[in-house]
């Protein structure tokens, strides 16, 4: 399929707002192959600078949607803009609607056993006709993890939703895909613990405006310094030094 998509600071960003991404799934599911979906906001592509094999994943991914509103600003200022968001949460809560209107097989995998498996009865009781697959806590060792691909691929999932930390999702989706034989596959980093009720969600008008990660940070300040203040000042310096050309990110 090709995707109109742009590259920010050397990192693959596709041009697609969540709406045309939810047509492109429902593409990907009529295939029946395995499909990776990756989501990038600033601080994850400051991550790709620095680790090479997390920006061949996205590169290699089947779809790389823009997290976060930076990212599409950023997008503006070298030319080629993405039309909008696609936030991890936002998507994922589309394909559960989506999934029950068209009947497809969802698999919860990521977060502690109490909060997926919260996560899993709150969507049956809000979505009666979802079709669960299965689910499985996130806290598994290095040796199990071909165990966890091979019950996922035995499950017949239409849609695999990964719970892990970044760059862990995204490792773990690129070697163990073909295994899990998913049509399609979509890290959602935290958004368990969103729709557990652990961590809340930003105001409307702070996503709108860029700042769901300040929001985010003044929940967990002690935890979540380094990924936003960090990462996003790394961001903003990286732009600088490509739109004055002091520095090439290939």
């Amino acid at each position: 399929m090709d995707i109109p998509s742009t590259r920010i600071l050397g990192v693959r960003v596709d041009r697609v707002d969540l709406h045309q991404t939810l047509h492109i799934i429902d593409e990907f599911i009529a295939a029946r192959t395995t499909h990776q979906i990756v989501v990038v906001n600033a601080a994850k592509i400051v991550k790709a600078i620095q680790d090479r094999q997390l920006k061949a994943i996205i590169e290699q991914a089947d779809l790389s949607g823009a997290d976060g509103m930076p990212v599409v600003w950023a997008s503006k200022l070298f030319g080629k803009s993405i039309p909008g968001r696609v936030n991890g949460t936002d998507l994922m809560e589309a394909l559960v609607l989506k999934a029950q209107q068209k009947n497809y097989r969802i698999f919860f995998l990521g977060a502690r056993q109490e909060v997926v498996k919260k996560v899993v009865s709150m969507y049956k009781s809000f979505f009666p006709a979802l079709q669960i697959a299965g689910y499985h806590h996130g806290y598994f060792s290095k040796e199990e993890e071909r165990q966890v691909a091979q019950k996922i691929g035995d499950s017949n999932a239409d849609i695999l939703f990964v719970a892990f930390g970044t760059p862990k999702k995204e490792k773990f989706i690129s070697a163990y895909k073909e295994i899990m034989r998913v049509p399609v596959i979509h890290g959602v980093g935290g958004s368990f613990d969103v729709v557990a009720g652990i961590t809340k969600r930003a105001p409307l008008w702070m996503q709108k405006s860029g700042l769901e990660w300040f929001y985010r940070f003044l929940q967990e300040p002690r935890r979540m310094w380094k990924r936003y203040l960090v990462t996003n000042t790394l961001f903003i310096f990286y732009i600088l030094l490509a739109l004055l050309h002091l520095k090439k990110f290939d």
